[in-house]
Formats: C-alpha cells, structure tokens, sequence
C-alpha cells in the first residue's frame, strides 16, 4: 500500500512518459490505500450501525456513496488539486510556502506553521495505522475456509509489513512499474464482483439518492450516526495520496485515475456487498469476501494481500 510520506521521501517519475503510462503507475502508487477499503470498510460501517435492516444497509451505502463523491471526487480530484507548490503536493509542499524565517513571531504565518505540523503529525499517523488495518483484512479471509489458520493471521501480517517496507526503499518508480498492473487487475476484479452482488439484489440501487443518507442519518440517532460516519471515513482513508502524490504524476494522470478506473471499481463493489446484505444479512461477517465465489477466496485473498502491498 502506498504511503503518503512517499511524496517526499522517493523521487519523482520521470514526466516524460506518455499520459497512460502515468495513470497507470499511479494506479499502483495512489490508489493502494483507497482502492482495499472494500475489505474492511463497509463491514466496520455496518458493524457501527448495530441492527441490520435493508432501509439500514441502503443508507450506509448512500453514506459512503455520497463520501467517496464529495470527499474525493470534488474535495480532493477537482478542488485541493488546483492548490500546488510548483506542481508539488501535500502537507509538506504547502509548509515550504510559508517561508516562516520571514515571519515575525506571533503572525499569521507562524500559526499556519502549527495548524501545518499538527497535519504533518496526522500524516505519519495515518501512515503507521493503514498499512497494518489493509493488510490484516486481506489475510483475515483465511479464516472464512480455514478457521484453524486464525492464529497465524498476526504472523503473517507482520512478515507482510516488514517486507513492504524494504522494497518501498527501491523507489516509485519501481513499485509504479510492478504494482500500476495489479491494481489495474485488482480494480476490474473487485468491481466485477460487486457488479456480481447488485444483480442479485439490484434494489439497492436506490442508495444512488442522497436522500437515503440523509435520512438513515437523521433517524439512526447522534450516537450511531456519528459512529457510521467515523467508520464510513475509512472508505476514504488514502484519498490525501491523490494530493500528496501528484508531483510524481500530474493531475491529469492522477484525476484519470480515479474517475476512470477507482471510483466506478469502488462504487461497484460497495453496492455488491450492500447487495449481498440485503439477499443475506448473515454476509455481514465478511461481505467482500462473501462476494467472491467459494472455489475462488483462497486466490482472492492472495491477490488482495497483493493490492495491499501496492
């Protein structure tokens, strides 16, 4: 999974390469993050929901609907990536244009410093947390088929991670070259998948509407709504690579992105797992892998430990 940190950590991609070979490498740079919440995110979204209901289900995937659309798509895609620093992104580009050696103690200036650490610190948070939350959903479907293996999960997770880490040393460009591929695999898969899971139970198409969120999170009462919503965040946790990255690709490979591949991938899938609950609230132990076919969760769960990597 790619971190954020990485858009000051590793070299840039050279720009001269043509315009989809760029988006295809950001699929594997970007979009490592964002592109695996499947795994966990909608299962922790109804989880915090409690009781599963279909009027429920379908407002959980308005929710996250209409999160992935404002949040990424207008928040990040159309508006944040305008803001640059010489074609540079994220926190760290940002802080280099407050030139704060200039500013007088007490000015406007020294307190973005603070607001711009405090957002730093975020950062290398969110970096520590998300590499080991992906990774353990994606192993965690052993335990569908082979319950015994439950264990080893932690283990493997771990062998995982340190392994990630000594390649990412290697650069962008490398894990771009490898991991653009898989994640391009990986998208088409997951959203065949959910495409598998609406034909099953196409009413929930009907979580198109915003009204259905608005309404789930009117009725659901402060309390859960405040916790679906913190667990439907996690359906756009890695959204800030789109800011972060963008110095090593351009916009426009990054915005192709995610409007051509990730989003219609993402939006798939998350309307087949709210599908599958509505055929069968009992899925909720593990929707996406539920989703996968029973001859096929052993080779799915190694190509989504894959995608994690990515």
């Amino acid at each position: 999974m790619t971190r954020t940190l990485q858009a000051a950590a590793l070299p840039r991609i050279e720009t001269r390469q043509l315009p989809g070979a760029a988006s295809l490498a950001a699929l594997g740079i970007v979009y490592g993050d964002i592109g695996t919440s499947p795994l966990y995110g909608f299962k922790q979204a109804a989880d915090a929901a409690g009781t599963i209901s279909p009027e429920t289900i379908i407002g959980i995937v308005s929710v996250i609907l209409w999160s992935l659309i404002v949040i990424v798509s207008f928040k990040y895609a159309i508006l944040i990536m305008r803001a640059d620093n010489r074609g540079e992104g994220g926190i760290i580009a940002l802080l280099a244009l407050l030139d704060v050696r200039r500013a007088p103690a007490g000015s406007w200036r020294a307190s973005l410093l603070i607001v711009g650490l405090i957002g730093a610190a975020l950062l290398y948070g969110d970096g520590v947390i998300t590499p080991a939350i992906s990774v353990l959903s994606a192993v965690e479907g052993l335990k569908l088929d082979a319950p015994q293996l439950a264990p080893v999960i932690v283990p493997i997770s771990i062998a995982i991670l340190v392994g990630l880490f000594l390649v990412q040393r290697k650069g962008t460009a490398f894990i771009g070259k490898i991991f653009g591929p898989v994640m391009l695999i990986w998208f088409i898969a997951i959203g065949l998948l959910g495409l598998r899971g609406i034909i099953g139970a196409p009413g929930i198409l009907s979580a198109l509407s915003p009204h259905h969120a608005l309404i789930y999170l009117l009725h659901a009462g402060p309390g859960i709504g405040f916790a679906v919503l913190g667990a439907a965040f996690l359906v756009v946790t890695g959204a800030e690579a789109m800011y972060a990255d963008m110095g090593h690709f351009g916009r426009s490979p990054v915005r192709f992105g995610w409007f051509a591949v990730v989003l219609p991938a993402l939006v798939l899938n998350y309307f087949g797992q709210g599908a599958l609950l509505l055929a069968d609230p009992g899925a909720i132990e593990n929707p996406f892998y539920l989703l996968v076919p029973g001859w096929f969760h052993y080779p799915m769960v190694a190509f989504a430990t894959v995608a994690t990597i990515g």
